[in-house]
């Protein structure tokens, strides 16, 4: 096996140990102010704000650094009212068509959602996140990607908190299917809607519902073995 290139890991930074404590609490206390919104200020954010954001996504860890996401970022109100009826179609399939089993909905109940998605139209930008099956690290390579949920969902989560550090509200939405986002965005019909990400400015009249602050205490997500 030949001898892979490499470079020295100059730019990792070590802080004491008070520091590190200090960091840790600091980024605890402030992505626990994040929360999903679903009433969204009809407020423009700069498009270089979102590049920035979509950059620090794009540093993700990947299976074999193929990087197989893309993200289509839509601020065009013609393109967000196309996506708004398209997502409320599938969404009133869902709550009113009887596509959604009784525990789902019961699930969903103290959360208030239903089929309406204005805020499909309200928020600054949508980003439309795909998942590539065949790519590689340079544009127009067609190698098999590997891990590519996994791959793609920790640069949506590492997007979400660089949205949240912005200032940003984000809501990430899921509608069932999503293969009209590739008509939409222009993606290719191998590629496979991964996410559909709301963010912009909360509304001044924008709720919380108790339901979803109720987090699970590190007890029971962790286990120091």
């Amino acid at each position: 096996m030949q001898p892979h290139a490499a470079t020295p890991f100059a730019d990792f930074v070590e802080y004491p140990p008070a520091m590190m404590q200090a960091r840790a609490a600091a980024f605890r206390d402030d992505i626990a102010r994040r929360h999903s919104c679903r009433d969204f200020a009809p407020r423009a954010v700069p498009q270089q704000i979102i590049a920035a954001c979509l950059a620090a996504a794009g540093t993700a860890p990947s299976g074999a650094n193929h990087q197989p996401w893309f993200f289509a970022a839509i601020g065009t109100p013609a393109l967000k009212a196309r996506i708004r009826a398209a997502v409320e179609a599938e969404e009133r399939a869902f709550y009113d068509g009887g596509k959604a089993p009784a525990e789902w909905r019961d699930a969903l109940a103290p959360l208030g959602t239903d089929a309406d998605k204005a805020y499909l139209e309200d928020a600054a930008w949508l980003i439309a996140i795909f998942a590539q099956r065949r790519g590689g690290l340079r544009a127009g390579d067609t190698r098999k990607n590997y891990y590519i949920s996994e791959s793609v969902g920790i640069a949506t989560g590492l997007l979400i908190a660089a949205l949240h550090h912005a200032g940003l509200a984000t809501l990430t939405h899921t509608p069932n299917p999503m293969n009209f986002l590739n008509e939409i965005c222009g993606r290719p019909a191998d590629e496979k809607p991964y996410l559909l990400l709301v963010a912009g400015y909360p509304a001044a009249s924008a709720t919380i519902p108790c339901h979803a602050l109720d987090k699970k205490p590190l007890g029971d997500i962790a286990v120091f073995l």
